[in-house]
C-alpha cells in the first residue's frame, strides 16, 4: 500500500482522537504534534507540515465553539482537507484529445523508472480504446532501445527508435512525425535520463522538445529519492516547464513524502503513480482518492475503473451463456485470465470501503501461485474437456492423471479445480436460465415479498459457497458477508434489502458512482 505506514500513524492518531473523553486545546496539539511527526518521519518537506498544522489550528477554534457542536468531526474534517491540499497543487492537468495526436514527453532523472513507465502510460491508453504508439529518443543509455522494445512488443504497442541513429533529436522528430501521419492519438516519447547538473543533457531536453512540441512535458520521479525530490523539480520545472509529474516506486515506501514535497516546489499536478513492477501497476492520482487510500478507508474508483478496462461485457458468449445458466470449463479459464490482468488481489481488496487492509496480507505471493497452477492445469486440458463440463472427468478417470502429468502437478489438484468449477456451475444454474434467481429478484429490495426475500437469502449463501472458509472469517462469516454486501451497494445481489436498488447481480455504473459518492470517494 502507498505510503502505509504514515497512513497508519496519522488513523492512529485520528483514533486517539476519536477515543477523547474532552477535546480540548492538549487533545488537539497532541494530535497535530502525532501527525506532523509522521509526516516528517516519511520525508514531508518541514515548511508544508508547518503550514498544515497553522492551517488547522486557524480553521478550529475550540475555545469559541459551543457546547453542542461535535469538535471531534470538526477537527477530523480539518485534518483531512489539509492532507488534501498537501498533495493538489488546484492545477488541471493536459487532458489529451480523441481524434487527434496527443504527444507526451517524458523527462526525469537516470533510474527514476522513465521507460518502464512510459509502457505502464501507453498502455494504460490503451486499453481505454486510444490509438498509442512509443518512441525512444534516448540514445545515452547502454540498451534503452532495447528495453523499450521488448516491454512495447510484450505490451502489443507500436515503436520506433534506431540503432544507428545518434543524434535523439532527430529519433525524435522523425518518430513523432510517423507515428502522426499514420494518425495514432497518443504518441509518448522517452528521453534521456538528467541528473540537475547535467547541463549538456539538459540543453539535448530543450532540443528535442522544440523540435517535437509535446502538448504535454510529464516529470518521471523516483518516490523514493526523499528531500532531493523537492530541488530536482524545481530544476526540471525551469528546464522542461512539465506540466504534471508521474511518482514511480511508490509501492509502500516510507520516505515518499518526499514526492509530495514535489508537488509543491513545481505546482504541477500528479497525474499518476507507479506501485509495482507489473503493467497495470500505474495508478490514476486524485488527491482525495490518495489521501483515502492511504488512511486505509479505500475507494471503489480504482475498481470500477479496473473492471471497465477488462471490458468482460465484451465476452458475449460468456454473459449469453451465464444468463442462460450454462457455464463450462471454458468459461471459468476465462473469467481466471480476465482477474489475473487486474492485478494482486490484495491490491483489489484495498480498493474496497470497510474492507480489511491485512486481509489478504502476507499470502500475496502464495495465492498468485496458486492462480498460475491453476491456469497450467486448464492449460493442460483439451479443447472438448474445456468447452463441457466435468462429466468427462467423472466418467474416466484416467484423464484427470493425463492432465496433472501434462501440467506437473498432482491429481489432488487437478480435483480441486474440478470441486471448484462444480462450485461455480452449481451458482450460474442456480441464478440463470428463466426460473433462476436473477430473473426472479426484486427491482426494489425494500419491496421484495417473501419467496424474494427467500431468494436474495440464497444467493447471497451461493456467493457465501464461493468464498474460502479462511477468507469468509476474516470478513466476520456470514454477517460479516452481509454487512459488506450492504456498504457495497447490494453488489453481491442486494442481499439483506440494502443500498441495492437494481436486481440481482454488479449494479450498473451509475449505481456505481452513487455508491463512490456515499463513500465520500466523490468530488
Amino acid at each position: 500500500m502507498v505510503l502505509a505506514d504514515l497512513g497508519r500513524k496519522i488513523n492512529s492518531a485520528l483514533i486517539d482522537l476519536s477515543k477523547a473523553p474532552v477535546v480540548d486545546e492538549k487533545v488537539l496539539d497532541a494530535l497535530l504534534k502525532d501527525i506532523c511527526a509522521a509526516l516528517l518521519a516519511s520525508d514531508v518537506n518541514v515548511m508544508l507540515v508547518q503550514r498544515l498544522r497553522n492551517n488547522v489550528k486557524k480553521s478550529v477554534n475550540i475555545n469559541e465553539m459551543g457546547g453542542g457542536v461535535n469538535k471531534k468531526k470538526i477537527i477530523q474534517k480539518a485534518v483531512m482537507d489539509e492532507l488534501f491540499e498537501l498533495v493538489d497543487p488546484g492545477v488541471e492537468p493536459y487532458k489529451p484529445v480523441k481524434g487527434r495526436p496527443n504527444v507526451f514527453m517524458m523527462v526525469g532523472l537516470q533510474g527514476a523508472g522513465k521507460t518502464t513507465t512510459c509502457t505502464k502510460l501507453a498502455a494504460h491508453y490503451q486499453r481505454k480504446g486510444w490509438k498509442v504508439a512509443l518512441v525512444c529518443a534516448d540514445t545515452f543509455r547502454a540498451g534503452a532501445f532495447d528495453q523499450l522494445k521488448q516491454n512495447a512488443t510484450k505490451a502489443k504497442i507500436p515503436y520506433y527508435g534506431s540503432y544507428t541513429e545518434n543524434d535523439p533529436v532527430s529519433i525524435a522528430l522523425e518518430g513523432v512525425d510517423k507515428f502522426k501521419a499514420d494518425r495514432f492519438e497518443i504518441i509518448i516519447v522517452d528521453t534521456s535520463g538528467r541528473h540537475k547538473q547535467e547541463t549538456e543533457l539538459f540543453e539535448e531536453m530543450k532540443q528535442i522538445s522544440a523540435a517535437v512540441q509535446p502538448d504535454s512535458t510529464i516529470f518521471v520521479m523516483d518516490g523514493t529519492i526523499g528531500q532531493a525530490a523537492e530541488s530536482q523539480a524545481k530544476a526540471f520545472k525551469e528546464a522542461a516547464d512539465f506540466g504534471s509529474i508521474i511518482m514511480t516506486k511508490m509501492d509502500g515506501h516510507a520516505k515518499g513524502g518526499g514526492a509530495i514535497s514535489a508537488v509543491a516546489a513545481s505546482q504541477s499536478p500528479v497525474v499518476f503513480i507507479g506501485t509495482g513492477e507489473h503493467m497495470y501497476d500505474l495508478d490514476r492520482f486524485e488527491p482525495q482518492s490518495f489521501v483515502r487510500k492511504m488512511l486505509g478507508m479505500g475507494d471503489m474508483r480504482d475498481l470500477v475503473e479496473k473492471v471497465q478496462d477488462m471490458k468482460l461485457d465484451q465476452n458475449k458468449n460468456l454473459m449469453k451463456n451465464l444468463e442462460a445458466g450454462r457455464y463450462s470449463l471454458r468459461d471459468m479459464y476465462d473469467q481466471f485470465q480476465q482477474i489475473s490482468k487486474m492485478g494482486p488481489l490484495s491490491k483489489l481488496m484495498g480498493s474496497i470501503p470497510g474492507m480489511p487492509a491485512d486481509m489478504l496480507q502476507g499470502s500475496e505471493e502464495e495465492s498468485s501461485k496458486r492462480f498460475k497452477r491453476m491456469m497450467c492445469i486448464m492449460d493442460s486440458m483439451t479443447d472438448a474437456e474445456l468447452d463441457g463440463d466435468n462429466n468427462a472427468f467423472e466418467k474416466d478417470r484416467s484423464r484427470i492423471v493425463r492432465v496433472a502429468q501434462g501440467s506437473g502437478t498432482s491429481v489432488h489438484e487437478v480435483e480441486e479445480i474440478l470441486t471448484q468449477y462444480t462450485r461455480f456451475a452449481q451458482m450460474v444454474k442456480t441464478m440463470g436460465g428463466k426460473s433462476g434467481l436473477l430473473s426472479n429478484m426484486p427491482t426494489d429490495p425494500r419491496k421484495a415479498n417473501p419467496n424474494q426475500m427467500a431468494n436474495m437469502a440464497r444467493m447471497q449463501q451461493q456467493m457465501a459457497n464461493m468464498i474460502p472458509p479462511e477468507m469468509l472469517q476474516q470478513v466476520g462469516g456470514m454477517q460479516g458477508l452481509q454487512k459488506m454486501a450492504r456498504q457495497m451497494g447490494g453488489m453481491f445481489g442486494g442481499g439483506g434489502g440494502g443500498a441495492g436498488r437494481g436486481g440481482g447481480g454488479m449494479p450498473d455504473m451509475s449505481q456505481l458512482q452513487q455508491m463512490m459518492q456515499s463513500f465520500g470517494g466523490g468530488r
